[in-house]
C-alpha cells in the first residue's frame, strides 16, 4: 500500500519543520513546493518537489506552482470508484493532507507605501486553489492553514494511525473556509479603495462607486471609518459636503422612515434625526395659522407645499431636540422646504431628488460644506442585516414589519370608534418608533410626532418623557407663548430656547437669568400652575403608541394627562387588563398591536 502523501506550501513557516519531521516519522510522503520544500531539505528532512509529479516546473516568476490536475485531483478524488478509477488512468496519486497558508496581502497593503503592483504580487491565486480544494474535499483530506494546528494534527494523526477523524477534519476544514473568505474579502476590500472609491477623480473610477471614505468614526480618534457596499453602487450620492459616521447612521434611518410613512399614508413625509432616534417625524399635512406661528414659517415667502408642510411639522414639535439635525425627506425638496432648511441649524439632508432652485439654496448653507445626499429612491436592501458588537458579529432578517391601517383593527376597550385622522396619527407613531431607539413611546397629532421618549430603561419613564414634549409642544401652542415679545436680532435658536425654558417654568437664576430676560422688549410674567392646567385640558384626540406592551396601568393614565385619547401597543402583559380597565375609564381607544418594534 503506498504511503499517505502530504502536500506542504506555506508562506508563513511557524513550527513547518515540527510538522514535516512528524509527517516523515509517522510515514507520510511529503511533497513541497518551491521555498517551502528547500527550508524542509535544508533541515535534513527527506521532501519531493511537487514537480515531479506535475512533470513541470515553477514558472511565470513562482505564479503558477500547483496549479495542475497532478495536485488538484489527488485532492479532489473521493473514495468512491468512478474517482479511483479517474486517477488510476491518469497514474495521479490520492494526496490525504493539504498544509498551506497565504501571501500576506493585509500586512503588504497596510504600509503605506504599497503601490497597486506590489499589492497584485501579493495576492495568493495557488495557496487560495490548494486550500479550497482540500477543505472542499474535507470527508477525505486534512487541511492545515493555520501553524497552531500542527501538533494537534500530529498527535491525531499518530493517534489514529492516520485517521484523525471526522470532527478534527471539519474544524480544519472550516478555519480554511474562513482564512480564504477573509483574505477575498481584503483583496476586495483593497480593490474597492483603487477603483470604485468616491474620492477618486471621475477618470480614475473603474466602477459604480461603491466606498465613501469617512474623517472618522462614531469620535474623532476612531479614525479607520468607511461606508461601503459589497454588491452594486453605493445608494446615495454625495452632492455637498463631507457626511461623517453619525450623519450616514442618521440620514440612512430616517431615509428608511420617512420613505415607509409615504409608502403607507401616501403622503409626502419628512423626519429630523438626532443621534439614531427621530426628533420629530411627519406627513404633509396643510399648516393652519396657528401651527405656522409655532412652527415658525409664518413669515416664508414661499408657498408651503406638502413637503415643506412636513418638515416644519417634523422640525418644529420638538425644536430643542432638533436643533442639529439630520434631515430626511421622501420626495424631491422644493424651494420652499430648501428655505426652511437654510435658516436652521442642521448638519444635513437626504432626499430622493433636488430641485436646482432648492439645491442653490442648499449648497449655500455652512459656506458650501452643507451636507447634501441624494438616495436612490429605487434602493432595496438586503433582507439579512449584520453588525458587530465587541467583535462578535449578530445576523438578523431585516425589519420589514408593514405599518398599515390592519394593525389598528383589534380594539380591545369599550369605545370602538376610531377616527381615519386617528388611524394616520397611529401609523405616524408606530413607524417613528420602528426607527426609534428602544424602549420607546410616541405620541402624535395631526399627522406629526408631537412628543418621543427614546432609549430609556423603562416603559413609564418613555410615557412619561414623551408626555412632557407633548405638554411643551402644546404649549407653545397657548397665546401668551405665541405673543412674547422678543427684541428684533434674537436668532431663531435662541428663541427656541427661550420658549422652551418659559413653557418648561423652569427657575432661573444669575447670568443664566439675565441672559434670558434680555431677549425681551418686556419681561415676561410666567405662566400660572391655573393657565397651564387650563391650556392642558383643551389639549385632545393625540395617539400614544408604544414599542411594546404597557406592563402597568400608570402609563395609560400618564398618557391621557397629555391629551391621549387613542393608544396603540402590543398585547401581552399580564396587566393587559388592568391597562384596558384604565383606558375604559378615560373611554380611549384602545388597540392591541401584533407587532413588537424593539430597535437597537
Amino acid at each position: 500500500m503506498s504511503p499517505p502523501i502530504a502536500l506542504l506550501s506555506v508562506y508563513d513557516k511557524s513550527n513547518l519543520l515540527d510538522l514535516a519531521a512528524g509527517l516523515q516519522k509517522a510515514g507520510v510522503r511529503l511533497l513541497g513546493s518551491g521555498g517551502t520544500a528547500k527550508k524542509i531539505r535544508d533541515a535534513g528532512i527527506i521532501i519531493e518537489d511537487v514537480s515531479d509529479i506535475t512533470k513541470a516546473p515553477e514558472m511565470l516568476g513562482g505564479r503558477v506552482k500547483t496549479l495542475h490536475p497532478a495536485v488538484h485531483g489527488g485532492i479532489l478524488a473521493r473514495s468512491i470508484p468512478s474517482d479511483e478509477a479517474d486517477l488510476a488512468a491518469q497514474s495521479i496519486s490520492p494526496i490525504s493532507i493539504v498544509v498551506c497558508n497565504l501571501y500576506p496581502f493585509s500586512s503588504t497593503i497596510a504600509n503605506p507605501s504599497c503601490t497597486l503592483p506590489q499589492a497584485i504580487e501579493e495576492i495568493d491565486i495557488g495557496g487560495v486553489t490548494l486550500l479550497r480544494a482540500a477543505a472542499k474535499n474535507h470527508a477525505r483530506v486534512s487541511v492545515l492553514s493555520d501553524p497552531a494546528d500542527y501538533e494537534e494534527f500530529l498527535q491525531a494523526w499518530t493517534g489514529g494511525s492516520g485517521d484523525v477523524g471526522e470532527k478534527l477534519r471539519n474544524k480544519l476544514a472550516l478555519k480554511a473556509f474562513e482564512m480564504t473568505a477573509q483574505y477575498d474579502e481584503a483583496i476586495s476590500g483593497y480593490f474597492r479603495e483603487q477603483y470604485a472609491s468616491a474620492h477618486l477623480p471621475a477618470d480614475a473610477l473603474s466602477a459604480p462607486v461603491q466606498r465613501l471614505p469617512l474623517r472618522y468614526g462614531a469620535n474623532p480618534h476612531q479614525k479607520q471609518a468607511q461606508a461601503f457596499v459589497k454588491e452594486g453602487a453605493l445608494p446615495f450620492k454625495v452632492l455637498c459636503g463631507s457626511p461623517g459616521y453619525i450623519n450616514l447612521l442618521d440620514a440612512l434611518n430616517s431615509y428608511a422612515l420617512v420613505a415607509e410613512l409615504q409608502e403607507s399614508l401616501n403622503l409626502p413625509a419628512a423626519a429630523s434625526f438626532k443621534h439614531v432616534s427621530p426628533a420629530g417625524a411627519a406627513v404633509g399635512l396643510e399648516l393652519n395659522e396657528t401651527e405656522r406661528q409655532v412652527y415658525g414659517v409664518d413669515d416664508l415667502k414661499e408657498p408651503l407645499t406638502p413637503l415643506a408642510s412636513a418638515y416644519a411639522r417634523a422640525r418644529g414639535a420638538d425644536r430643542m431636540s432638533s436643533f442639529g439635525d439630520f434631515i430626511a425627506l421622501s420626495a424631491p425638496c422644493d424651494l420652499a422646504t430648501a428655505k426652511i432648511i437654510s435658516r436652521e441649524v442642521s448638519d444635513g439632508v437626504i432626499a430622493p431628488g433636488y430641485s436646482q432652485e432648492a439645491l442653490d439654496v442648499l449648497s449655500k448653507k455652512k459656506a458650501g460644506k452643507y451636507c447634501i445626499l441624494q438616495m436612490d429612491p429605487s434602493y432595496v436592501p438586503s433582507a439579512i442585516e449584520t453588525r458587530q458588537v465587541y467583535g462578535v458579529s449578530l445576523q438578523q432578517n431585516r425589519n420589514d414589519a408593514k405599518i398599515q391601517p390592519s394593525l389598528f383593527e383589534n380594539i380591545v376597550g369599550q369605545n370602538k370608534t376610531l377616527s381615519s385622522e386617528a388611524v394616520t396619527d397611529l401609523i405616524v407613531a408606530t413607524l417613528a418608533l420602528k426607527y426609534t431607539q428602544s424602549n420607546s413611546v410616541a405620541y402624535a397629532l395631526r399627522g406629526s410626532i408631537v412628543g418621543l421618549g427614546a432609549g430609556q430603561q423603562s416603559r413609564i419613564h418613555c410615557t412619561r418623557l414623551a408626555g412632557a414634549k407633548a405638554d411643551n409642544w402644546w404649549l407653545r401652542h397657548h397665546p401668551r407663548v405665541l405673543a412674547l415679545p422678543f427684541k428684533k436680532g434674537v436668532k431663531r435658536a435662541e428663541k427656541a430656547n427661550a420658549i422652551d425654558l418659559f413653557v418648561s417654568g423652569e427657575e432661573l437664576d444669575g447670568g443664566e437669568k439675565e441672559q434670558w430676560e434680555s431677549m425681551f422688549e418686556k419681561i415676561p410674567e410666567p405662566l400660572s400652575q391655573k393657565e397651564r392646567k387650563e391650556w392642558a385640558t383643551k389639549l385632545e384626540g393625540v395617539s400614544c403608541s408604544s414599542d411594546a406592551f404597557f406592563p402597568f396601568p400608570d402609563n395609560v393614565h400618564r398618557a391621557r394627562k397629555s391629551g391621549v385619547r387613542y393608544l396603540a401597543a402590543p398585547g401581552g402583559s399580564v396587566m393587559d387588563a388592568e391597562c384596558i380597565k384604565a383606558a375604559d375609564e378615560y373611554q380611549m381607544v384602545f388597540v392591541h398591536t401584533p407587532l413588537r418594534l424593539f430597535h437597537h
